[in-house]
């Protein structure tokens, strides 16, 4: 009868007797379906259903199904720009990877949370959360983490061309494609006017006022008459 949020309400009830009756399982299949039920119809009531499953999935030490769901929250997040919600999402995501010791994936959810936070305008976050990163097996010396370091200095110096590079490489066009339309979405501050060009004009301008200066006292030089 396309009643969804009701139906979803019935799923939940019956999700919770699945939980006192000892059958998580059950429970967290009846949430996972609930949310594919009514994710294209109200995507905030999705979210919640995924991250009562995935905390139904990890209170059973089943971590690898827990994740999962997350990474179906931390998307529709994404997608509905809610990107302070979906950077605690995708920092969860990554603990539990680590936890599994699941370090490539690991290296992506960095992408991913960089992203996120560059987008929140948040670039000391972002930077914090690379740094962070070093200390995952593996990470330091990574394309993953050489791109990052790429990414935030062109961020950093309003280089346009430079942080546009870097997100359509293939490390980051092929990743799920909500993050991969952050990165080909994201904006530096300041109309990409690189700092590095302000400098060097200003060192050129500097230049030649020096210059100029010499010549007036090379003209002088032979004393005024």
């Amino acid at each position: 009868m396309q009643k969804l949020p009701q139906a979803v309400q019935l799923i939940e009830k019956a999700s919770m007797m699945y939980l006192e009756n000892g059958t998580p399982d059950t429970a967290a299949m009846a949430l996972e379906r609930a949310g594919k039920l009514i994710e294209n119809v109200d995507p905030e009531k999705a979210v919640q259903l995924y991250q009562q499953t995935a905390n139904v999935f990890e209170n059973e030490e089943r971590l690898r199904q827990a994740v999962e769901l997350l990474g179906k929250a931390s998307r529709l997040l994404v997608r509905g720009r809610r990107f302070d919600e979906a950077a605690l999402s995708i920092q969860k995501e990554k603990h539990i990877y680590r936890e599994i010791e699941n370090y490539p994936t690991c290296f992506k959810k960095t992408i991913a949370q960089v992203l996120v936070h560059l987008h929140r305008n948040d670039y000391v976050a972002a930077e914090r959360c690379v740094r962070e990163s070093y200390s995952i097996p593996g990470f330091n010396g990574s394309e993953d983490c050489a791109a990052l370091e790429q990414l935030l200095e062109g961020y950093d110096q309003q280089d346009q061309d430079q942080v546009s590079e870097v997100c359509n490489s293939p490390l980051f066009k092929y990743m799920d494609n909500d993050y991969a339309k952050l990165g080909l979405s994201l904006v530096v501050p300041g109309g990409g006017i690189k700092k590095k060009a302000t400098v060097t004009s200003q060192a050129n301008a500097e230049g030649t006022t020096a210059t100029a200066t010499e010549e007036d006292e090379d003209e002088y030089a032979g004393g005024l008459c």
